[in-house]
């Protein structure tokens, strides 16, 4: 079971989400348990207060910390609060395919929702042992981001999606976005299926897939191919076969 600590002051909001679509279903197989623990029930005051203003003058309210340490060892105390935990913030690294997969060998992990103006800076620097963002965009809180992460990495736990195959030809697999798919009916409004589908040759269907996966993501995301060193003669050689099959159907 892969077990995730969430801290939030919207604990609803990762309750509501994670009982549903698969991250509901690999609950109920027992694989997953997402626990939303609420901030605000660390804070000592009728009001609940978690925010204050920033030192040094600046629009609007940073999350305090000791709010944050109570709930955190609170959870602790009481046998949760998985390790590490994981500030959800703007200025961690990039969370990507090799995090999730990283995250989805331990057993658990925590993860700490940014909001307001941000988090205290002792917080991240002594209670957190990493940071991760999402992307080069600024939300109004952590907890979409909070549930990109259970998601992707509840993903990668076997038997969460039933069949185990699903997570190896997909996109950010060795460094590569997914080829494209097609379904039934075979013809739909004029729009064939690329006939070598439907060919039963397994061996040319992978090779012809993964030359329009390399072209996708030379063309999308060049700096995957850059990441990856570049093209191996291998991967030249099957973009120059595909361009020959295309060349040849579109003569014939």
């Amino acid at each position: 079971m892969l077990r995730v600590d969430v801290f939030t002051i919207f604990p609803e909001l990762i309750e509501q989400y994670t009982s549903a679509t698969i991250l509901g279903r690999a609950h109920d197989l027992g694989l997953l348990e997402v626990t939303a623990c609420d901030l605000r029930d660390g804070a000592t005051d009728p009001r609940r207060t978690v925010d204050d203003t920033p030192f040094g003058g600046g629009a609007g309210m940073v999350l305090m910390p000791a709010p944050i340490y109570a709930a955190v060892e609170a959870r602790e105390a009481a046998g949760g609060a998985p390790g590490p935990l994981i500030a959800l913030v703007p200025q961690g690294p990039r969370f990507d395919q090799a995090a999730a997969e990283r995250l989805a060998d331990l057993d658990g992990f925590s993860l700490l929702c940014g909001r307001y103006e941000g988090i205290d800076q002792r917080v991240l620097d002594d209670l957190c042992d990493e940071q991760l963002s999402v992307g080069d965009v600024v939300l109004a809180g952590g907890e979409l981001a909070a549930l990109v992460v259970i998601e992707a990495t509840a993903r990668l736990v076997p038997g969460v999606l039933g069949n185990d195959a699903s997570t190896t030809e997909e996109s950010f697999q060795d460094g590569l976005l997914e080829h494209p798919q097609w379904t039934k009916p075979a013809e739909f409004r004029g729009m064939e299926v690329p006939a070598i589908l439907r060919s039963g040759d397994h061996a040319k269907v992978a090779a012809w897939r993964r030359g329009l996966a390399l072209r996708a993501t030379m063309a999308r995301r060049p700096d995957l191919i850059e990441a990856r060193g570049g093209l191996t003669e291998d991967e030249r050689s099957l973009l120059e076969d595909l361009a020959r099959v295309e060349g040849s159907a579109e003569s014939g």
